[in-house]
């Protein structure tokens, strides 16, 4: 059972909301889920990993490159999506800085079903290094939606340290969209610790800008 209190989350974005309007900046400010958790020995409990798709898209100025045969190639040039063929790919030579620097410059990548077995052996291990393995595109797919897929998932991670955020949402959302993001989040987050709500200490929801606001915790 969820220990959230919803009408705290709502107060929550709507300060987040109002902040953002009173100063707003020059970009689009992305909203994120601020976690602490307690009662997990990371160097014994089995760390967990997991990713979701939410129900709005969170973050829709995040930067998606096709790496694509022919077809694909083709299907991004037309739908305006960053693309590289695979002789684009070979011109990087496996050199390291080139192979970072393209990593760098997209927060995630798509990759057509022949490439796939081709990535380590084209590029080396850089994309992996920078947790951004490219994600199976087929023909059967939409591009379009595959790259809006993406856009939308949020994926959980416990490493070393017992503090995480994920993006949940931007300041041009409704209040509602924000909710119902939020919930979506923090009730899947749950389902993969150990012991539930009990390895929650603490939860945040902020704007890039702005202040923090508890949620729980």
């Amino acid at each position: 059972m969820s220990k959230l209190n919803i009408d705290n989350l709502k107060k929550g974005i709507g300060e987040i909301l109002d902040g953002a309007k009173a100063k707003p900046r020059k970009f689009l400010e992305t909203v994120e889920l601020q976690i602490g958790l307690k009662d997990y020995d990371t160097t014994r409990d089995k760390r967990f990993a997991g990713t979701i798709k939410l129900q709005h898209v969170p973050r829709p100025r995040m930067k998606i490159c096709v790496l694509g045969d022919a077809v694909h190639c083709e299907q991004a040039q037309r739908a305006g999506i960053p693309f590289k063929s695979v002789d684009d790919l070979k011109k990087l030579n496996k050199n390291k800085k080139l192979v970072k620097k393209l990593a760098q410059s997209f927060d995630g990548f798509l990759a057509s079903q022949v490439l796939i077995p081709q990535i380590p052996r084209l590029l080396g291990p850089g994309l992996n290094k920078a947790g951004k393995f490219p994600t199976l595109v087929q023909h059967t797919d939409v591009l379009e939606n595959k790259v809006t897929d993406m856009k939308s998932q949020v994926k959980f991670q416990l490493k070393k340290v017992l503090c995480m955020g994920v993006a949940i949402g931007n300041v041009n959302m409704t209040p509602e969209e924000l909710r119902m993001n939020s919930l979506m989040a923090i009730n899947f987050l749950v389902s993969l610790l150990k012991k539930n709500w009990n390895n929650i200490k603490r939860l945040h929801i902020k704007s890039t800008m702005g202040k923090p606001f508890t949620v729980y915790g």
